[in-house]
């Protein structure tokens, strides 16, 4: 009880936008990206707010999971990121 389920509150797309960001971000490791910059490498359109929104939802949501870091205006993968990718990557 008092569990929330994210499942049911998650926006249709929000996996792929975020599995989007993180590949983004393990690709171009060690560089660090600010979240701007991210924007304007994963979103169609920079300019347009959803496009925007989903991609600051997805960093936001692959922080609270423990996959990336930030620090200020920049965002990085996490240890545990970098090892699954080792792992499992490409």
């Amino acid at each position: 009880m008092g569990e929330i389920d994210d499942s049911r509150s998650a926006r249709p797309g929000d996996a792929e936008v975020e599995a989007t960001v993180l590949r983004e971000l393990l690709l171009l490791h060690p560089v660090q990206m600010t979240v701007e910059e991210l924007i304007r490498d994963v979103a169609g359109d920079p300019d347009d707010f959803v496009e925007r929104d989903a991609i600051e939802r997805a960093v936001r949501d692959l922080a609270r999971a423990g996959l990336l870091h930030r620090n200020g205006d920049f965002a990085i993968p996490s240890r545990a990121a970098l090892r699954f990718d080792e792992l499992f990557g490409d």
